[in-house]
């Protein structure tokens, strides 16, 4: 009987990310241009202007009925560190450490104040067969459109776009600063070429 071979994915075929292109994220459905949106603090907003906020948006996606909208945290959650920290310090026998721990959780806990109303809104519009130009124009004319409705908006570039991927898989708080391709940092390019020639 012959054993049939486990298809093995990376993350990165299971999600359909490809490679950057020059101007978002190559996948498997297109490529995908990013906006990331400034958000507003609508806790200090009065009803008529929240209401106003709400009808912009309304304008915004009923001129690019295409947009796609994400959002995320713009910072890391501490819940399951604070979870171990509590745990432990339950069984804690040492006074030492156990001040320690209290130390940390209060960290923690004033961490995620302060962080609690970060939040980053991206829009992004998503392009399969359309030529150089019409990319073009169309990117421009979504950055204008979401800035003629008084949003704060600026195109993503490839760090952006890293750090939000870093942040969305829980990875990095700095995903600008992982590299394009795993383990490259790892190889030696000049040893690389004396070996090979």
């Amino acid at each position: 009987m012959r054993k049939s071979k486990k298809n093995k994915n990376s993350v990165q075929e299971l999600i359909g990310i490809q490679t950057f292109s020059k101007r978002g994220l190559k996948t498997n459905k297109g490529e995908l241009v990013y906006f990331l949106i400034s958000p507003t603090n609508i806790s200090v907003l009065s009803k008529e202007n929240i209401e106003l906020k709400i009808w912009h948006l309304m304008q915004v996606l009923s001129a690019q009925p295409n947009i796609e909208i994400s959002c995320i945290d713009s910072c890391e959650r501490f819940d399951d560190n604070k979870n171990f920290m509590l745990e432990r310090k339950k069984i804690e026998t040492n006074s030492a450490v156990k001040l320690c721990l209290e130390n940390d959780i209060d960290y923690l806990d004033n961490i995620q104040i302060e962080m609690s109303t970060a939040r980053q809104f991206m829009f992004s519009i998503r392009f399969r067969k359309e030529k150089e130009e019409q990319i073009f124009n169309q990117i421009n004319r979504v950055e204008k459109a979401i800035a003629e409705q008084g949003f704060e908006v600026k195109k993503m570039n490839k760090d952006d776009i890293k750090r939000f991927l870093a942040i969305y898989f829980g990875a990095s708080m700095q995903g600008e600063m992982i590299p394009d391709i795993d383990g490259k940092d790892a190889f030696d390019n000049e040893k690389l070429k004396e070996v090979v020639v």
